[in-house]
């Protein structure tokens, strides 16, 4: 192995520095370093972010429409969302964006948007699924289940199974997920979160784990209509998120947080690189990265049948 990639390594495993500013920072300046996109590498291509309002959302959206991309914007708060939507206009001059209310975690609103989206014949060659929540309580979606297995997997599980009549030969799925799932196994046995004292962070990272493991389930069933799905962890970044969600973590970390940008960085590359990358793989740093940096967390195929046997089911989905 060369010393870059014993370097980049090293922080990988340790993640503190490899997860922070000073670990993008040291990468993009180590041998390797995989090279930026083209400028108008997604010329002619379309893209669709949730949660694109704030934070890594709004910075992926710019990406991504810097690169030539097309990009519905998809958003909870729609007031919110035209303010965005004409900063990025601005931000991006010349740019073709659209604006769309959904709420993920709601599976009977993400069946009226795919509707919409399908009846208005938008195609598309990239999902990126960012939209997220930490509430501190356990809350609970429409259907019933617990909030941040709703927002961050049944929804974007569904969404993508009701857009593939949409999605163009070689599209690309990113799920953004969270560094925060290393320390979390998966939990086949409770994913509605019903036993226990509920914990905001460890549903967050639960349910991020379970994005994780399900990425070759997703892979191998949307492979054959030519879609393949990736994840990124954008590292520690600064966003508004994090600043409402964990006070104590950004108010100790702040000075070694990413911006928004950089936490982006890897899924705006991820969804421009060619030729195409493997699907089923885990992306941070622009390389991919194991999804276990603790034994105790690696999942037995069994488990994630019945992971996935759940989603099928709470999802409505029709299991081929």
């Amino acid at each position: 192995m060369s010393p870059a990639r014993l370097i980049d390594t090293a922080m990988d495993r340790t993640v503190a520095p490899g997860f922070s500013a000073v670990g993008y920072a040291v990468r993009r300046r180590l041998p390797g370093w995989p090279a930026d996109p083209a400028p108008d590498a997604l010329r002619g291509q379309a893209a669709l972010v949730t949660g694109a309002s704030s934070g890594l959302g709004t910075a992926t959206v710019a990406g991504l429409a810097a690169l030539g991309a097309e990009v519905h914007l998809l958003v909870r708060d729609e007031v919110k969302g035209r303010r965005v939507l004409a900063d990025l206009r601005q931000q991006v001059p010349g740019s073709t964006m659209h604006l769309w209310r959904c709420d993920v975690s709601d599976l009977d609103d993400v069946a009226r948007f795919t509707e919409e989206m399908r009846a208005g014949a938008h195609p598309l060659d990239i999902i990126v699924h960012n939209a997220g929540a930490l509430p501190a309580s356990r809350q609970e979606s429409p259907q019933g289940h617990e909030l941040t297995m709703a927002l961050h997997l049944l929804g974007p599980v569904a969404m993508t199974e009701q857009l593939l009549p949409s999605l163009r030969e070689g599209a690309r799925v990113i799920l953004v997920t969270s560094g925060g799932m290393y320390a979390q196994r998966l939990r086949d046995d409770d994913p509605e979160y019903l036993t226990g004292d509920y914990s905001g962070t460890t549903a967050y990272a639960r349910s991020k784990r379970a994005q994780v493991e399900l990425l070759d389930v997703l892979e191998q069933r949307w492979s054959p209509h030519g879609v393949h799905a990736y994840a990124t962890h954008p590292g520690w970044a600064d966003t508004p998120g994090v600043a409402e969600s964990l006070p104590a973590f950004k108010k100790v970390t702040g000075p070694f947080l990413r911006d928004a940008d950089s936490g982006a960085d890897t899924t705006v590359w991820l969804a421009a690189q060619q030729p195409p990358p493997t699907g089923g793989g885990l992306w941070h740093d622009r390389r991919v990265r194991s999804p276990h940096l603790l034994p105790r967390t690696v999942a037995d195929p069994e488990q994630v049948a019945r992971i996935w046997a759940w989603v099928e089911e709470q999802a409505g989905l029709d299991g081929s």
